[in-house]
């Protein structure tokens, strides 16, 4: 695996990551404008980025060259890794922010809620009750899980989404990036106040 980054500028940071199983490209502006362009050659998973990007009015670049013919397993998942890193690359010290998120996200009949610490120690709790055989496009939804625990690992965050309730199966994904996107823009966000690193051991 190769790793190849460069920081653009203040909580802005760009990253290429290759592997024998994908080459991802991306960039990621936490003080954007919710500004994208995401080909992931996974049509539904461009379409939740893209959620990220808008509803947490940060600017995401990404493009995945991934091994689609053997599974999307790891085109997921290294997207996944590929995003947190770069939360964590454009958060830096994490001094002055806020640390702490929460959204609750309706989606017509479903409704999501999201709650992230930016605490250093990566954790994923998940309660999604989805079917087993389930399809939204061609993505067993089994992988949103692998790619929120991906983004949690390499964020160094705790992460706790849950659908409390819904029918259609598209309604609750997409209600649960759009929870997490007003989340992660609330953990992130600069707070005036915070002078320091937002922890009594003073590190994160």
């Amino acid at each position: 695996m190769s790793i190849q980054t460069e920081v653009l500028g203040n909580r802005r940071f760009s990253l290429e990551r290759r592997t024998r199983e994908t080459q991802i490209v991306a960039s990621l502006n936490l003080d954007g404008s919710g500004q994208s362009s995401v080909n992931t050659g996974i049509p539904f998973l461009d379409h939740m980025i893209d959620q990220i990007a808008r509803h947490g009015h940060m600017d995401i670049e990404m493009s995945v060259k991934g091994d689609l013919e053997v599974d999307l397993h790891h085109s997921v998942e290294d997207a996944g890794l590929v995003f947190g890193e770069l939360v964590d690359r454009c958060l830096g010290d994490r001094v002055g922010i806020t640390r702490f998120g929460h959204f609750f996200t309706p989606l017509d009949e479903s409704l999501a809620h999201v709650v992230i610490d930016l605490s250093g120690r990566p954790y994923l709790v998940w309660d999604l009750p989805f079917e087993r055989g389930e399809r939204v496009g061609n993505m067993d939804p089994d992988l949103i899980m692998d790619f929120f625990q991906a983004v949690a690992v390499s964020s160094r965050s705790t992460i706790h989404g849950r659908i409390l309730y819904g029918r259609n199966l598209h309604h609750k994904i997409e209600a649960i990036f759009k929870a997490f996107a007003r989340c992660l823009q609330m953990a992130v966000a600069l707070d005036p106040r915070q002078k320091s690193i937002p922890s009594t051991k003073g590190t994160l």
